[in-house]
């Protein structure tokens, strides 16, 4: 169940979780966040010494919001008598990175939000679970 603390995905968790239950299985969620890029602007630089305490400061922000939501559904799971295991990745492909964990902690199915970008934006951008669906082997179910 991956998830990023949306109000969709937050819907999307509950329904995970009464699947979970209903069904006796363990529930994997997993949070990823981006990884920390500094991308060099014409006339414009600064030496590694200032970048790396900032690098750090929103490392640690990032880590402890993604920890945070985690946590969040492992509670919500306990409470339902549900066994949850929290999942914390870092990668600018949240899809692969779904995939990978999904694979390792050899889940049977994948529970995602629908983060539903329609027309244009949805052909140009696409969307984390259109991806998942697309390249994971491990069935998917979308929460609308």
């Amino acid at each position: 169940m991956p998830t990023d603390g949306s109000n969709l995905s937050a819907r999307a968790v509950t329904q995970a979780i009464a699947f979970a239950r209903a069904t006796g299985a363990r529930l994997t969620t997993l949070c990823v966040m981006p990884e920390f890029l500094v991308r060099p602007t014409a006339g414009f630089t600064l030496p590694e010494s200032m970048l790396e305490p900032v690098r750090k400061q929103l490392e640690a922000e990032r880590r402890a919001k993604c920890q945070a939501i985690v946590d969040r559904v492992c509670t919500d799971a306990a409470a339902a008598d549900v066994a949850c295991g929290g999942v914390l990745a870092i990668s600018d492909a949240p899809c692969e990175a779904i995939i990978k964990q999904a694979t390792k902690s050899k889940c049977d199915l994948i529970i995602m939000a629908s983060h539903g970008r329609r027309g244009l934006q949805g052909v140009l951008l696409g969307s984390e679970t259109q991806k998942v669906l697309t390249h994971s082997k491990i069935p998917v179910l979308v929460v609308r």
